[in-house]
């Protein structure tokens, strides 16, 4: 017997609510396993760019370390070559001051600079000109002057003249051998 004027049919666990639902559970959990891997990489690529600028950091800290280096052996060669520029200043006033030192009458044929002294070769017409003239100043000047002539040509006489002044590191090694005595 027949009840019913349509054809039964088989009953499914899956109604249309179920499938709705499952989909957007499916849909929200897709959404959270994609959300999740997104973060994944950015946490990676936010690592490697820590890591990256950590190293970036340590380059430029060696690069300033360096530098600070070169600056200062710069600074050392120019406080050097200031020195220098100075000693040779003195140095360039003090043989033109020599020379200045020098009468037209007496010839020097040769100065050499010593640490603590000069010794001057040259011609001179007699020894009161060389005495008065020359000798004079340079007495004023070092501490210790001597001086030789030898007959040159003509009646004029050539002399050498070695002229020292005492260092400080002299007098002071002085005092104190004369103390300890």
């Amino acid at each position: 017997m027949r009840y019913s004027y349509i054809k039964p049919r088989k009953k499914t666990i899956f109604t249309p609510e179920l499938k709705l639902v499952l989909t957007f559970f499916s849909m929200t959990l897709l959404m959270l396993g994609l959300t999740y891997g997104f973060l994944l990489y950015k946490d990676k690529m936010f690592f490697q760019d820590k890591m990256m600028i950590a190293n970036k950091k340590a380059t430029l800290q060696a690069n300033i370390k360096e530098m600070q280096a070169q600056i200062a052996v710069i600074e050392k060669q120019s406080n050097t070559s200031a020195k220098i520029f100075t000693k040779n200043s003195v140095l360039k006033d003090s043989i033109k001051n020599l020379f200045d030192l020098v009468p037209q009458r007496i010839t020097l044929s040769e100065a050499h600079l010593l640490h603590n002294g000069l010794i001057l070769y040259g011609i001179t017409p007699n020894k009161d000109v060389y005495n008065f003239m020359l000798q004079a100043p340079l007495r004023s000047i070092f501490h210790e002057t001597y001086s030789s002539f030898y007959p040159a040509k003509g009646g004029w006489l050539r002399f050498v003249s070695t002229n020292y002044t005492k260092d400080k590191t002299d007098e002071i090694l002085n005092t104190e051998d004369t103390s300890n005595e």
